[in-house]
């Protein structure tokens, strides 16, 4: 019987010594003390949305906005899918000029040369041209309304980039996967890649980029990386499994912007990957990979978008005041982001895309 008594003593003592995981969970009460009064400073760089921005006429149709660029007049440069496809604007959002178009043309993304002229990668009618500022049509890569895979045919290119030299690379993205090298003149020069997960290989080559080094980053949309090339074509590094890349621009401190979704695998009914995307992400990087910056947006729901969703965020720029541009294809729209410096007082943010 004494074995039985001393037992339950040390059952009930172990009763008073122990707290229940619940317990211990519990914040501490009141009475021990006031609260930390943490400084409501954001030092944290995020942006917001500035909803009125374009300024698109009245009567001006809309559609899918898959290329977007800041020219060297600091106006902005808005791909549509609509006639007229180029329309400029002012960075306040006011109305300049529009242009371009023709049979079966399908723009995709926008660059600008060192020498102030406008690229269009166009994967209707199978070419990449070159505008003035104002309008004209200055040149024409590959043939109109002719698809291939040599040295004068695209199939749907996506993107391209001119250097400090001349030199033209252009993506050759949804059906050729490659690079394309073209010298100051036009002419060709070399190509590399092909259809492939393997490292040098392309499955929709959606983007190009260039460094201040001449570097040239690729996005490898499909597979989820962007590869990264000297001029020749040999691989120099690859970022993998960090975003599904649509869009690049390259700031002149040599940050590089990518816009796009977070990784995810396919998915049975996908004809791309990650269509419809997960997310809407924006990173930037420097050019040796480091990530410098991370900022989402809400995904947009199809035909119900709010000021500072993104609904298939498809391309981004920034101006020299550290304005975003970004466009979106579901969503149809270009909008602007202005970046709210670091020390701004927490507080409600009205139409805000921020995380």
């Amino acid at each position: 019987m004494a074995h039985c008594r001393c037992f339950a003593t040390i059952v009930t003592l172990a009763a008073f010594v122990i707290p229940s995981v619940s317990s211990a969970q519990k914040p501490p009460p009141p009475n021990q003390g006031p609260p930390a009064v943490y400084p409501r400073v954001s030092v944290a760089t995020w942006f917001q949305v500035d909803p009125a921005w374009p300024g698109t006429p009245e009567g001006m149709p809309g559609g899918h906005v898959p290329g977007i660029a800041v020219g060297p007049d600091g106006n902005v440069y808005v791909a549509v899918r609509a006639e007229p496809p180029i329309r400029v604007f002012k960075p306040d959002g006011t109305f300049v000029r529009a242009f371009g178009g023709g049979e079966n043309s399908m723009v995709h993304h926008l660059k600008f040369d060192p020498d102030g002229h406008l690229w269009v990668a166009d994967v209707g009618d199978h070419t990449v041209k070159q505008y003035s500022t104002s309008g004209e049509l200055l040149k024409t890569l590959g043939t109109p309304n002719e698809k291939g895979c040599d040295e004068s045919h695209f199939n749907m290119p996506t993107d391209i980039v001119v250097t400090e030299a001349g030199d033209h690379f252009v993506s050759d993205g949804y059906g050729n996967g490659r690079v394309v090298h073209f010298d100051r003149d036009g002419n060709f020069v070399k190509s590399w890649g092909e259809l492939g997960i393997e490292p040098g290989q392309f499955s929709i080559a959606h983007a190009i980029a260039i460094d201040s080094k001449g570097r040239l980053y690729v996005a490898d949309r499909n597979n989820v990386r962007i590869q990264i090339f000297d001029q020749e074509g040999n691989l120099l590094d690859t970022w993998a499994n960090i975003i599904v890349p649509w869009g690049f621009w390259v700031t002149p401190e040599d940050e590089i912007w990518v816009c796009g979704s977070s990784p995810m695998p396919w998915r049975v009914e996908d004809i791309t990957l990650g269509c419809p995307p997960k997310d809407q992400v924006f990173m930037k990087f420097s050019t040796e990979g480091r990530l410098l910056m991370h900022w989402t947006v809400p995904k947009g729901e199809d035909g119900h978008e709010h000021p500072g969703d993104c609904n298939w965020v498809h391309c981004i720029a920034a101006d020299t005041e550290g304005n975003l541009y970004v466009g979106d294809i579901i969503g149809e729209r270009a909008q602007k982001f202005v970046p709210i410096s670091n020390g701004d007082i927490a507080g409600p943010i009205a139409d805000a895309g921020d995380e």
